[in-house]
């Protein structure tokens, strides 16, 4: 297959808020342009994006995976749902040597291990680190471990046995694991590659932290007792934010392998995994402190750019910090873009194969609207380019 990547931009104003905190608490930030600028991290937005597909029903539970430690439970689960007579010791030893099979290491965590002693319940086994897994190869493990349950320890000790639980967790994947990769170190072998790279979003323009000082009462405080029940500080800052991310069409396509479902054309779990991706990056967002300061918002402009050339990111139009004088960030910033975009492409892209569309809300955006075909809603922009790709990827090698 040809390489084809999905380029998406978004400009995003957020209020006072602190979407991404540091080990310290306060909004993390980066230096760009020799200014301070508002930063949300990579691993934050991803997070809220693989939410977004489960919560909005983007995608089927069974197109997705689970990120956890906690993995000898969940597949003691399954085998418990496909055989109910077995008891939850059982079910735990057979999930516990299956899982193992698979290259991955366990063990019961220090804290649960001395609570045991205690005299608390004797605990499950718990990866080493975040496992992630696909249903359908949590379901398939599950039936691996009931093949062998008469005595898993001497069926897994079989090499025909111990290769098909490695092969069924490095075969299909669910579309957040083909999107966001795995890293697995002990077992390398069943590794995946992103096909997604999101860039960390920072604000097109300088910004300084500001600290909130608050005080809550104590609701069963007498008149006579002053004073509050608790004081404290909260850091925020607010910004308009430039975000990318480059998704490679063809290692996606190469992740899911031959598809989702049986019964569909190799094209169709592509597509839909890509209108889940670009939905999913418009309209997640990061909710930390979300309580505190509800900074609910969405983009105020979208670009989506389907090319065979080299992803490329407009990060670099902001490099020369907005300053805001006249009261606002966001029809500069997407001045800068209407500008910027046009020439970076006509010096480095290949107009005739690159796919342009936008999505944006207000009269501030307005210079965007001739940089390609204009959607009117978001559901319409998904659309296209879902059908875009879907042609792409018809096409002969």
């Amino acid at each position: 297959m040809n390489r084809i990547f999905l380029d998406v931009h978004a400009l995003q104003t957020v209020p006072p808020s602190n979407l991404n905190r540091d080990d310290t608490g306060a909004p993390k930030t980066a230096i760009y342009g020799g200014v301070p600028r508002a930063r949300v991290s990579s691993q934050a937005w991803k997070r809220a994006i693989r939410t977004y597909f489960a919560d909005e029903r983007l995608l089927d539970p069974s197109e997705l995976g689970v990120r956890t430690k906690k993995i000898v439970e969940l597949l003691a689960d399954r085998i418990q749902e496909s055989s109910p007579a077995l008891t939850r010791d059982d079910a735990l030893r057979l999930a516990d040597e299956t899982i193992k099979a698979t290259g991955l290491k366990t063990e019961i965590p220090k804290r649960k291990a001395d609570q045991a002693k205690e005299g608390a319940a004797a605990p499950a086994p718990e990866a080493k680190y975040l496992v992630f897994l696909s249903a359908r190869q949590l379901d398939g493990l599950a039936g691996l471990a009931l093949d062998g349950a008469t005595d898993i320890t001497a069926f897994l000790k079989d090499k025909k046995n111990k290769d098909r639980a490695r092969e069924i967790a490095d075969t299909r994947h669910s579309v957040d694991i083909s999107l966001f990769g795995r890293m697995v170190a002990d077992a390398a072998d069943i590794n995946v590659d992103a096909a997604v790279q999101v860039a960390h979003a920072i604000g097109v323009h300088r910004v300084e932290n500001e600290s909130d000082y608050f005080t809550a009462v104590d609701d069963e405080n007498s008149d006579e007792e002053t004073g509050a029940g608790m004081i404290g500080t909260v850091e925020f800052n607010s910004a308009t934010l430039y975000r990318y991310a480059a998704l490679g069409v063809h290692q996606l396509a190469a992740n899911l392998g031959q598809g989702l479902r049986d019964d569909e054309p190799r094209t169709e779990p592509v597509r839909r995994a890509i209108e889940a991706f670009v939905h999913g990056f418009v309209a997640s967002l990061p909710t930390g402190k979300i309580n505190t300061f509800g900074h609910h918002t969405l983009p105020d402009a979208v670009i989506v750019k389907l090319r065979t050339t080299r992803p490329v990111s407009f990060v670099a139009a902001f490099e020369d910090p907005i300053r805001g004088d006249q009261g606002g960030h966001v029809r500069e910033a997407c001045d800068r873009l209407a500008t910027y975009a046009p020439d970076i492409e006509r010096t480095y892209g290949d107009q005739a194969t690159t796919l342009t569309w936008v999505l944006r809300v207000g009269p501030n955006t307005q210079k965007l609207a001739d940089l390609g075909t204009e959607s009117e809603t978001l559901r319409d922009l998904v659309a296209a380019v879902g059908q875009a790709v879907a042609q792409h990827l018809d096409q002969p090698a």
